[in-house]
């Protein structure tokens, strides 16, 4: 089998997630092309040297400037915070890399744009990893839409919710910072919720949305701090910068009407991606914390056989199902970014577009800085008011 090398950027949360589906890929699906595990890139050196020697990535670097430049390197796995994420990605580009980067893809929609047009100039390869898509369910809701099984869509309802910042002493770690997050869960669940949403229904129109945050000040992070452990704290305190809930309403360009939650401040919700997708003949209903199902409202069933079913997505005949288990047998989170990998392979082999890709993140981009401008203006804004 061919091979192509990988040097990956970033070493925690995605990094894991990451390196298990560069690992997994040729495992369990025929891919044109087998992942060499080249280098891991990380700011604390004996952290990467553990993350490489559990991993198998050969090499490890505290530079990443150092890793885009070498010629023994074909992908890189941008699995940083984003604020790092625009000058690797066009470091990468210019050096002539192909580019799997973690989402969101940047901290505006002129960074965004910045990105796209270097990726695009250099003739790489760029994918953004809204990995979401890439759940069997959510792949198969799309087929089922484009079969017509729901008819004319007429609005969207997702929700974002997580709850893992409630406490006012969780310490304020990057994702909490302006300067490095770009917004709160508005950038980092919003953003895939709008991925879902294009994916689905279609382009947005315009927006209005409200953006808040609730705990202004909180101590600054100590040793073991991260995305979802608070580590040691109770030290000086610092501002939060970013907001805590975004809530959303929309139109689409097609004509439905949709709605977007998201939050950290829902006290029970662990990591609650949801959306209802209503239409003329149907709708559809998927919930992230039972991945394996979709429910299925069908209009043309008997009026006294109506109500919602549930499908559970583990046949060979649904999207990416057949490389795994048997019926029944379920997949989980891991899994959605194994797919993603074997798509990439795939799209690097034919010389194709994967979606979804930086021209995707800077659309993303503009509709979550047109809900930002709403919400500051008190207004409705277009989506094409961003410039």
């Amino acid at each position: 089998m061919k091979t192509v090398n990988v040097a990956i950027i970033g070493t925690k949360f995605m990094g894991k997630a990451h390196s298990n589906a560069w690992t997994n890929a040729p495992k369990f699906f025929s891919v044109p092309f087998k992942p060499v595990l080249k280098v891991a890139c990380g700011q604390d050196k004996k952290g990467t040297e553990d993350f490489a020697a559990n991993w198998g990535w050969q090499e490890v670097e505290t530079d990443w400037r150092k890793v885009v430049e070498r010629k023994d390197v074909d992908i890189i796995d941008v699995s940083t915070p984003t604020y790092l994420h625009k000058d690797i990605v066009i470091a990468a580009a210019q050096n002539g890399k192909h580019i799997f980067c973690e989402k969101p893809m940047a901290l505006s929609y002129a960074q965004a744009k910045e990105m796209y047009n270097a990726a695009e100039k250099a003739g790489v390869l760029h994918y953004l990893n809204h990995n979401y898509r890439r759940c069997p369910a959510v792949s198969y809701a799309r087929q089922m839409i484009e079969e017509g099984k729901i008819g004319t869509i007429y609005h969207w309802r997702g929700a974002y919710l997580q709850d893992w910042i409630t406490d006012p002493n969780f310490p304020l770690t990057w994702h909490l910072r302006k300067e490095n997050a770009g917004a709160g869960p508005h950038y980092d669940l919003n953003s895939h919720s709008v991925d879902l949403a294009r994916f689905l229904v279609g382009e947005i129109k315009a927006v209005s949305a409200m953006l808040k945050r609730f705990i202004a000040k909180r101590p600054l992070p100590g040793a073991g701090a991260g995305t979802f452990k608070a580590g040691e704290g109770g030290g000086p305190m610092g501002e939060v910068t970013v907001d805590d809930a975004a809530f959303m309403v929309a139109e689409f360009e097609n004509g439905a009407l949709g709605s977007f939650e998201a939050s950290r401040f829902a006290n029970g919700r662990k990591n609650y991606n949801y959306f209802e997708i209503y239409g003329s003949k149907g709708s559809l209903v998927f919930n992230l914390e039972r991945m394996n199902e979709l429910q299925y409202l069908n209009l043309e069933d008997p009026a006294d056989q109506q109500g919602f079913r549930d499908i559970l997505v583990t046949n060979a005949t649904h999207p990416y199902v057949g490389g795994w288990w048997p019926p029944g047998h379920i997949i989980g989170y891991e899994h959605e970014f194994t797919h993603a990998v074997v798509d990439f392979l795939k799209a690097l082999d034919k010389g194709s577009k994967i979606k979804p890709n930086f021209e995707d993140g800077m659309r993303i981009m503009q509709v979550l800085e047109a809900a930002i401008l709403s919400s500051e203006s008190g207004r409705k804004v277009a989506v094409s008011e961003i410039q």
